[in-house]
């Protein structure tokens, strides 16, 4: 075991700065024994890290590999398995525990005394040492010594060293000068004390005469870093003489160079003006519109006139990237030119033909957002391939056979056609478009609304789609155009204000979209809060001041405003909404109509940047619904109070609970609380009546008792005695009760509305509290009237069939 522990020391821990203090030869307990080292090691550097480690050999089995460390705070408990007998087994408590099987007693023992050792000495959270024998623990520290185990020198913990050959070779010399060496130790101790004196002292002569040298070698080691430090202050001048040589050569290089571009440039400069004096001189006259009309008539297939046949059908903006870089050839004539108005003659030809294409493009997206586009006079275009689709379900709606087969939010660009034979089914679109919500039924308006809502939200975001990338280019154009991208913000100034004139008419445009959206639908106003929303913080996180970025804030303020009025008129509907009186109320119309905003709005909400001003919605419509609810109720004649409260509250509470709004959490628990009351009130009021007289007599007894009369007496009284008890109790045959329940449950269901699905609820409600009532009258006969053997004429059994029997037979 000692070869084994050297060789870990020298291979393992050495390398790693550890020092091996303890080993043990382990398999683990009731699996196949694969033998492997348990070694307790200290770091040789503070702070000290006491750790265990598991090493084992390597397959090959030529040398040992470290398979397995951990922490000694990490350990917990060390349970030895018993105390008094011997056995090899131990557990050691780390993260979790590891059972071990030791090749012999003596060595697990001599490892727990370490790792106790080391617990003692390192840790301030003291490792549990169970099942180990206090002999061994106390053998550890022995008794009277001035240093304890946690106060000593680590190197206690070492194993004993043998001497090397040559420390024995000269004991044994010393040994043999001195016969009586073995005989007399004291003598022999002497005089090897004497002889170390002696040493000592010549050593110390010895020292005291090397000071001198001592001195004299420190003199010229001064002397010399004297001389590096002057050589070193020489070098630093030469190299400073030479950095100024190399800077005075760069510089006249760079000269040079400038010198011989400067040239060039002059030359080609001359033989440009030469050419445009000589032989184009009404080129230089030319202005910035005619440079751009020049450009425009090179391009292949360019016709302005065409410009909205081929763009705004497909609701896509002329792209003009490549009018830009044909004119990007005249930057530099424009910065020599910059002083004159080519600039403002730029901006006025530009804001006129961008008016232009911009009033086209929104009025194909306002045709298309009221349901059609037109094509000439009286005629219609036909939807994109995708739309068509959504026109056919439209088409279903009024018993066509077409499916909607396509999502509307990846519609692909609007092709136009002129077949006369799709024209009426158009025309069918847009007759839809014109229809009321009372002309269709729930289902069918709702898909009808959906589809229509999804192509408004197409619309808008193919809108915002094209605009923002045209006015990024033409930004970027102007700054390269008027050489403005690296000036100062005076420049940047220039760009913004041209930028203004040039696209003038884009916020007035995007407003009146929205205007026309809001009127369709003010639910719109959710789904362009998100989009415009996530618009401006894209375009302010390219460049916050930019004419784009701007823009659509302003617009976004419009959006909001639309938004905070959607709400508004949700809550001033809920506040004017009148019930009929001939009918039952039911499920509340704001209430079904809160479940399909807050449906839609998590649809559109999800992720969005703005969800914070869609909680704040949510309040303030569900805080609405509340009171509209209850006032509703209150003005209720046909439907009793808690019917309307019971049913409502139930609503609200299963939309909130199924769309988990988190905002909304205590509103939920609120509606079910309102919901659980209102149904204990319907079902105490209403259980009143069939058993009227019963109920009457029993609240006289409850009140002789409150006001002071025992219960046993209470049979004395005269309107309360056992007489008058069985004449109420005859009034009520199992046979009247049956029919009073009937009669009951058929009150119950014209109160309730079939929407809800609550009558088997309320009915199993009225079963448990009439068997409540039932058990409190038995309790009142018995302590009331003891001894008078008088029992209701039905049994508890009886009620359960009663109920049961009147549901099934409904």
């Amino acid at each position: 075991m000692t070869a084994i522990k050297h060789a870990l020391q020298r291979d393992i821990f050495t390398p790693n700065d550890e020092r091996l203090l303890s080993i043990v030869n382990v398999c683990k307990a009731g699996k196949k024994k694969k033998n492997c080292f348990l070694c307790a090691t200290v770091t040789t550097e503070r702070p000290v890290q006491v750790k265990v480690v598991k090493v084992k050999k390597s397959d090959k089995g030529d040398f040992y590999k470290r398979q397995m460390a951990w922490e000694l705070r990490d350990l917990s408990e060390v349970d030895a398995k018993d105390a008094t007998k011997e056995n090899p087994e131990f557990d050691l408590h780390f993260e979790k525990v590891y059972r071990w099987v030791a090749s012999s007693t003596a060595e697990k023992n001599s490892f727990i005394s370490c790792i106790w050792k080391l617990n003692q000495r390192y840790l301030r959270k003291k490792v549990e040492f169970v099942n180990v024998s206090p002999q061994l623990l106390e053998e550890s520290v022995p008794s009277g010594e001035s240093q304890s185990v946690a106060g000593g020198d680590e190197d206690t913990l070492d194993d004993y060293q043998e001497l090397n050959p040559r420390e024995e070779q000269d004991i044994e010399n010393m040994m043999e000068v001195c016969e009586y060496a073995i005989s007399n130790a004291e003598a022999f101790a002497e005089k090897l004390s004497r002889e170390l004196q002696v040493l000592d002292g010549a050593n110390i002569q010895s020292i005291m005469a090397s000071e001198k040298q001592v001195n004299i070698l420190m003199q010229l080691l001064d002397e010399a870093l004297s001389e590096v430090d002057a050589i070193e202050g020489k070098l630093l001048s030469y190299e400073e003489m030479l950095q100024s040589v190399k800077e005075q050569m760069d510089q006249i290089s760079q000269s040079n160079r400038l010198i011989q571009i400067s040239k060039t440039n002059n030359g080609k400069l001359l033989d440009e003006i030469q050419f445009l004096v000589f032989n184009h001189f009404s080129h230089f006259k030319m202005t910035i519109p005619q440079f751009y009309r020049s450009s425009c008539l090179s391009l292949p297939g360019h016709d302005q006139s065409s410009t909205l046949s081929q763009h705004t059908a497909e609701l896509t903006l002329p792209k003009h990237s490549p009018l830009h870089r044909d004119l990007l050839r005249y930057a530099k004539l424009m910065e020599w030119l910059k002083n004159t108005a080519e600039g403002e003659t730029y901006m006025d030809y530009m804001t006129r033909l961008y008016e232009r294409e911009i009033k086209d493009f929104f009025e194909v997206a306002k045709i298309k957002m009221a349901g059609t586009t037109k094509e000439g006079k009286g005629k219609f275009a036909t939807l994109p391939r995708k739309e068509s689709a959504l026109k056919q379900e439209t088409e279903s709606l009024h018993g066509s056979s077409g499916k909607l087969t396509g999502s509307t939010s990846s519609l692909n660009k609007l092709a136009v056609s002129s077949s006369n034979s799709r024209r009426s089914q158009s025309s069918s679109l847009l007759d839809m478009g014109n229809m009321s919500a009372s002309d269709l039924d729930v289902a069918d308006r709702t898909k009808f609304d959906k589809a229509r809502t999804e192509i408004l939200f197409w619309i808008f975001e193919q809108v915002l789609s094209e605009l923002e990338p045209l006015c990024l280019a033409e930004q970027d154009f102007i700054s390269k155009f008027f050489k403005l991208q690296h000036q100062p913000a005076s420049a940047q100034d220039m760009v913004r204000q041209m930028m203004n004139k040039i696209f003038h008419s884009i916020e007035t445009e995007l407003n009146s979209l929205i205007a026309l959206g809001d009127k369709i639908d003010s639910f719109n106003s959710l789904y362009m809060l998100v989009k415009m929303s996530h618009h401006v913080w894209t375009a302010e996180n390219v460049d916050p001041a930019s004419f784009l970025s701007t823009t659509l804030g302003n617009v976004l303020v419009t959006v909001k405003r639309n938004f905070d009025k959607c709400i508004s008129g949700q809550i001033r509907q809920m506040e004017e909404v009148k019930i009929s009186k001939k009918s039952k109320v039911g499920i509340l119309p704001f209430v079904t109509g809160f479940e399909e905003f807050a449906e839609l709005a998590e649809t559109i909400f999800r992720n969005a940047e703005r969800r914070g001003d869609l909680d704040k919605a949510y309040v303030k419509l569900i805080r609405a619904v509340f009171i509209n609810v209850e006032k509703v109720a209150n003005e209720s004649q046909k439907t009793p109070r808690d019917v309307v409260m019971m049913e409502n509250f139930h609503h609200i509470f299963s939309t909130l609970s199924r769309l988990k709004i988190s905002c909304l959490e205590t509103e939920r628990k609120e509606a079910k609380q309102k919901y659980t009351d209102h149904l204990q009130y319907y079902v105490i009021t209403s259980l009143g009546q069939p058993l009227e007289k019963l109920n009457h007599f029993f609240e006289g007894v409850e009140a002789r008792v409150a006001q002071g009369v025992r219960e046993e007496e209470v049979s004395y009284q005269l309107a309360f005695n056992k007489q008058e008890l069985r004449k109420v109790i005859k009034e009520y045959p199992g046979k009247e009760v049956k029919k009073g329940l009937d009669n009951l449950y058929r009150k119950v269901d014209k109160h309730l509305c079939e929407e809800e699905s609550l009558l088997q609820v309320v009915w199993h409600s009225m079963q448990d509290e009439f068997i409540r009532q039932y058990k409190h009258f038995e309790g009142l006969i018995n302590r009331c009237y003891p001894g008078s053997g008088i029992t209701m004429d039905f049994t508890i059994q009886d009620m359960l069939e009663y109920f049961s029997s009147i549901a099934q037979s409904h």
